[in-house]
């Protein structure tokens, strides 16, 4: 019989998380993503007030402006070491998302001023034709390892 030693393999201090749903690019849609995102938020013991805005403004704006009718948005999230990174990915690569200042009377317009208010970090990558992905980037060391925080 041979018997083999085997080196252990170094394991990660904090697993890779990770999740990712096609949605369709209505407002159904983009509020399915923010629901989703917070339950899964929530299984990961993470924060959920401000990760969850952001979704909720990324599926909007993909849900508005990068809608082309039978062609779905992806919502992804996961998590490595401290950071959480939230993606959003739709079909139209010829609409980057610019940051404005709305107008005082207007409706619209701030979804991307709450997601640079909340994100750490937040930008565009341009995927495969027709698709863009923007995404955020949240700090969430603190609050995963309380023990950690400083006074």
């Amino acid at each position: 019989m041979n018997q083999e030693t085997a080196t252990p393999r170094p394991q990660l201090d904090h697993p890779i998380r990770n999740f990712s749903i096609l949605l369709s690019p209505t407002p159904r849609g983009a509020r399915l993503a923010r629901l989703l995102a917070a339950e899964q938020l929530r299984s990961w013991e993470l924060p959920l007030e401000e990760p969850s805005q952001i979704v909720a403004e990324l599926a909007a704006n993909a849900a508005t402006h990068g809608r082309i009718p039978g062609r779905d948005f992806r919502l992804t999230l996961y998590v490595v070491g401290d950071t959480l990174r939230i993606e959003v990915t739709d079909t139209r690569g010829d609409r980057l998302p610019r940051l404005n200042q709305a107008e005082a009377h207007a409706e619209s317009g701030r979804g991307l001023l709450l997601v640079d208010a909340l994100a750490d970090r937040w930008g565009v990558t341009s995927g495969l034709p027709p698709r863009k992905t923007v995404w955020a980037e949240v700090d969430v060391g603190m609050a995963r390892h309380p023990q950690d925080r400083q006074p």
